[in-house]
This record gives C-alpha cells, structure tokens and sequence, in this order.
C-alpha cells in the first residue's frame, strides 16, 4: 500500500512538472513572439490586402511585404522618439505598421489605451478593422495569452478592447473628440485632411502619456507647414 501510494506522488509530480516545463515553454515562446513589433508583425500575423483578386494574389491575408526596411525604421523611430512625424505614399503600408505597433503595445500592456483618430468615423473603423486582422491572424497560443474582453465579432466597430481592460478606440476628426481621454498612444492618420489637425495635436500634447504618432500622405494645410517649420497667422 505504501508503495503504491508513493508510485502516485510520484507521478502527480512528474505530472506537475511537465505542465511547469509546457507552461514555461509557452511563456517563452509568447516572449519571443511580442519581443518587438517588427518580429511580431512579420512572423506572427497577417494584413489584409482587399485588392488581392485585382492583384491576383492566392489570398486576400499576406505578411507585411517582403521588403521589409522601412517598417523596421518606422518601429525603430517610434521606439526613440515620443512624437513622431510620417510622410508617406499611399502604396506603403504605413498605417498598417503604425496599427501594429500600437497593437502590440497595448495587447501585451495591462490597462493601456491608445486612440486613433482620422478625418471621419468610417474611416477610423476602418483602422480599427486593421488592429482587429492583426489580432485574428495571429497563432492562437498568442490570442489566448493576450484574450479580448468579449468575442471579436460582439465589439464596437470602433473598439479593441483586452481583458485586462486595456483597449484601442477610435474616434472622427475634432479637437473636442479627444477631450475627456488619457491614452497611453495616439495615432493620427491621414493628418493633412483634417481641418483641425493643428487643435487635434495640441489636445493630444495634454491628454497622452506616451507616444504620438501622426502619418499623412501629401495635402496642404497644417501638417505640410509643421512639418517644415511654417509658422502662420491666423489671416493667412
């Protein structure tokens, strides 16, 4: 009798540490996986490409382009500094890659937030549609490390929201849209095309408290002139 019951102990022991070793494994392997934005958006997921029956592409979900440098300068730049100005073409994905990167930051940080803002609340659906590709492609040992407070498909067309009550929200063009938020990250896309873009960034200097990101292709107007040092009058 002593015998078997020792022959048992030993087995829920070695029970215990096989599911210590799985469970330090997979820990290392979600480490791994978020390690850095640029090795979680082209290993551990997938964009989506609406174009791909034009394109003849196999499937509308691909990794981020296999030429791959400026993503990494992008996530390298907004890494260093705390705000960052992009100017970009419309063919090179740079608001995919900002969407990752605030992504990954607040899918692995508890009860961050991050806001994104564009000219008008379709289009920002539009941005949060991409965090919420980013988040379906990935494997699913990284979803249930990083679980959504409720199913994908039950949340707002404008929120991303963690179970540990972080969460990615997306409002329309407005200085006045920002007021009443403290984000960790704020992302401003497309920011030659909002009439108050220069009021938007001057909200967003008081509300966050952590990185602000702004990308527009060519257009005139406010962001054309900061971005080379115009100052103008309000006449003008």
């Amino acid at each position: 009798m002593a015998t078997r019951t020792l022959l048992k102990r030993i087995e829920k022991l070695e029970e215990t540490e096989a599911v210590r070793r799985r469970v330090a494994i997979d820990e290392d392997r979600v480490r791994m996986a978020t390690s850095s934005p640029y090795v979680k958006a082209t290993e551990y997921t997938e964009t989506f490409n609406e174009h791909w029956v034009e394109e003849g592409r196999p499937s509308p979900y691909e990794p981020f382009p296999s030429d791959r440098r400026l993503l990494e300068v992008i996530f390298d730049v907004i890494e260093l500094e705390r705000i960052v100005f992009i100017e970009k073409s419309r063919d090179l994905m740079v608001s995919w890659a900002c969407v990752a990167y605030f992504t990954l930051q607040v899918m692995r940080t508890s009860r961050s937030s991050a806001l994104f803002q564009t000219q008008k609340y379709d289009k920002v659906v539009q941005l949060i549609e991409y965090a919420k590709c980013l988040y379906r492609r990935q494997p699913d040992w990284l979803k249930e490390a990083f679980p959504l407070a409720k199913p994908i498909d039950r949340q707002p067309k404008n929120c991303l929201e963690f179970a540990h009550g972080g969460y990615i929200l997306g409002i329309p063009g407005g200085a006045n849209q920002l007021r009443g938020y403290h984000p960790w990250g704020y992302l401003n896309d497309e920011t030659s095309f909002q009439p108050e873009a220069g009021e938007c960034f001057n909200e967003a200097l008081s509300a966050v408290k952590g990185k602000i990101v702004l990308n527009s292709s060519a257009g005139p107007g406010w962001y054309a002139d900061v971005r080379r040092d115009i100052v103008r009058n309000e006449e003008e």
